[in-house]
């Protein structure tokens, strides 16, 4: 419903990394001969396009200094200087920077973490105090779901939600509860679609002129290509770029680029 591209048969977007048999089926995706493949990953992009969107300060800031966003959420909500960041606390940080964007509340943050309702609850205002831009960006999305029935991405495209607009929003708290996490969502999830798309038709059109690359599968914020073990020297400057340039974020876009003979290697 974001706009993300899909597969089925196999469904290549949901091949685990982190499990045994994950890695083992990635394996077996090998290059041809003389070839290697190349990932190219948008980084955080979708923490991006909520920093720009929100115009939250703290975000846009540790994005325009490539700072560790996730490091300088938790040294602000701990109020403790970056470097005193432990492991546990970057990760936790992590997961609710992530979560928010899938309209986390309070009690799913501790049901899932192992906090108290009241320690979860402390933990999501300290962010929001943090990060008012976010907070403020949350509701003005649910209110405007509310009362349009629908929202949009950066370019415009909509995603509807009848139950606003129907009864049945007054009798299924749990399918509201529902349409409000994915009306958060898709305007940030639907832009990040929105620009790997433009990307890949624009890189579809240098590639084809100059290179025997090829695109082979587009992976949510990913892009794997297929290219002669000749053509990385000119080929990975070209993808980073395009990809960076897809569009102009107030949080600027980075790209990860690795080489490998097969899919595992890519994420080695």
């Amino acid at each position: 419903m974001t706009g993300r591209l899909a597969s089925s048969n196999p469904n290549l977007q949901n091949i685990p990394i982190r499990s045994e048999v994950g890695q083992q089926l990635r394996r077996g995706f090998i290059s041809e001969p003389g070839w290697v493949f190349l990932s190219a990953d948008y980084s955080q992009v979708e923490l991006r396009i909520l920093a720009h969107i929100s115009q939250d300060e703290t975000l846009l800031d540790a994005f325009r200094n490539d700072r560790d966003i996730h490091t300088t959420t938790a040294a602000a909500v701990y109020s403790i200087p970056m470097e005193s960041v432990t492991r546990n606390q970057r990760n936790f940080a992590k997961r609710v920077n992530f979560g928010l964007i899938y309209g986390m509340s309070s009690f799913r943050l501790a049901r899932e973490s192992g906090l108290t309702s009241g320690e979860a609850e402390t933990f999501v205002k300290k962010y929001f105090a943090q990060f008012p831009g976010v907070e403020r960006y949350l509701e003005e999305t649910r209110l405007k779901a509310r009362i349009d029935g629908y929202v949009e991405t950066l370019f415009g495209r909509r995603r509807y939600f009848p139950i606003f607009k129907t009864a049945m929003s007054a009798a299924n708290r749990q399918a509201v509860m529902r349409a409000e996490r994915e009306a958060v969502n898709h305007p940030i999830q639907g832009t990040a679609a929105d620009i790997i798309k433009i990307a890949m038709i624009r890189l579809h059109e240098q590639l084809k002129e100059r290179f025997q690359a090829r695109m082979v599968l587009q992976v949510h914020d990913e892009l794997l290509l297929e290219l002669p073990r000749e053509e990385v020297e000119a080929v990975r400057p070209l993808v980073v770029e395009t990809m960076c340039d897809a569009f102009e974020l107030d949080a600027p876009l980075r790209v990860e680029a690795e080489i490998g003979a097969n899919w595992l290697e890519l994420k080695s």
